[in-house]
């Protein structure tokens, strides 16, 4: 019994002296952090838009008479000028369709010659009274019908002319070649469905882009313009991202607005024209269009002092005690370095700037070198 008395007695005094020593412990020091106090702004944000990059001329290339591909003067994705030829239909059968009209007209018109002379004949024997005036009426008559004969024959030899020469098929603009689908020797017609090829004038682009109905409005409210036409004129330029997410080195102008928005989609098409000299774009290509929208009085937060968790965005608001709390905020738009904030955090709010990594829930900082987001 003794013992026990004295191996307990020991343990307490363990016990003591280890809890005398936690108490004794000095607590760690709160963390000096910079940190944000957030106040009304003015911005620009970059809304992005999908676009489908076209020349600013795109033609199918088609013959227009029927015929043997003889030669095919261009190679795919070649670069023509206008005037320059691409393609050679055979000729032959055109050629003699020509010289056969040609032989027409010249019959004709030795064919008007005799009724000519004929008349002029039988003028003067009218005159004189030598035969009668039905048979001058006659000789006019057939005068008529041997004109009418070289006039016809005449249009037949121009169309034989413009037949022939559709054999030949030139660039009709300067651009780039498309493919080829048609082989030297294959038949091609006016009504095939595969055109010969494709020409695209890309000297500039449009990148044609939709917005939905209230995009549209917000678009209308807040650009200066009475019409739609001075807002065009008065538009910001704007920007085009590539498919690799890499920026297209030039801007470009909204220069079209539809008539009338899709009634499938609920949108309404606009176009904007970017330049395009070294030709690095070509039809076809997509993108995104990004369209720059003023805002008053809205509330930006750097990019930096968010993190992201699971698609959401929070940040390490700060209170009058200096204790921190992980806030979820929701983004409506981005400028180049800063989220523009619709809900989560208002003006005269702090949050922690940078180092918040590793905080927890209700842990309590030190706040330094308050940096303020001012209106501008």
């Amino acid at each position: 019994m003794k013992n026990s008395l004295f191996f307990y007695a020991i343990g307490a005094l363990i016990i003591t002296a280890c809890a005398h020593n936690q108490a004794s412990a000095p607590q760690a020091a709160a963390p000096a952090l910079p940190v944000i106090s957030i106040a009304n702004t003015d911005a620009v944000t970059d809304a992005e838009f999908p676009a489908a990059l076209q020349g600013t001329v795109d033609i199918e290339i088609r013959p227009q008479v029927s015929g043997n591909l003889e030669r095919i003067l261009v190679d795919e994705g070649a670069y023509v000028t206008k005037g320059q030829p691409l393609f050679k239909i055979n000729e032959q059968p055109f050629r003699e369709q020509l010289n056969n009209a040609t032989a027409q007209l010249r019959a004709a018109e030795a064919a008007q010659t005799n009724a000519q002379l004929e008349v002029e004949k039988l003028t003067p024997l009218v005159a004189n009274n030598v035969v009668s005036d039905y048979q001058l009426k006659t000789a006019k008559a057939a005068f008529k019908i041997a004109t009418a004969n070289v006039e016809q024959a005449r249009a037949a030899v121009g169309s034989a002319k413009i037949n022939l020469g559709y054999t030949s098929i030139s660039a009709p603009v300067s651009g780039y070649i498309g493919r080829l689908p048609k082989k030297q020797g294959s038949l091609v017609s006016p009504a095939d469905f595969e055109a010969m090829t494709t020409l695209s004038d890309v000297h500039e682009v449009y990148a044609y882009f939709s917005l939905g109905e209230s995009d549209f409005i917000r678009f209308k409210t807040d650009h200066e313009g009475a019409t739609l036409n001075e807002k065009l004129k008065k538009l910001p330029a704007v920007k085009l991202v590539l498919s690799d997410n890499s920026a297209y080195e030039q801007t470009g102008r909204i220069d079209m607005i539809d008539g009338q928005f899709d009634k499938t989609t609920g949108a309404i098409t606009l176009r904007a024209k970017f330049p395009n000299a070294k030709g690095l774009l070509r039809s076809g290509n997509t993108g995104k269009v990004l369209l720059s929208l003023p805002h008053s009085d809205a509330i930006l937060v750097p990019q930096e002092a968010t993190i992201e968790i699971q698609d959401k965005i929070f940040v390490f608001t700060v209170d009058k005690s200096n204790k921190v709390s992980k806030q979820p905020i929701a983004v409506s738009g981005k400028t180049d370095n800063s989220y523009l904030v619709e809900s989560g955090v208002k003006p005269g709010d702090r949050i922690v700037f940078k180092g918040f990594e590793n905080l927890q829930e209700g842990a309590i900082i030190k706040p330094e070198e308050e940096k303020i987001l001012a209106k501008n």
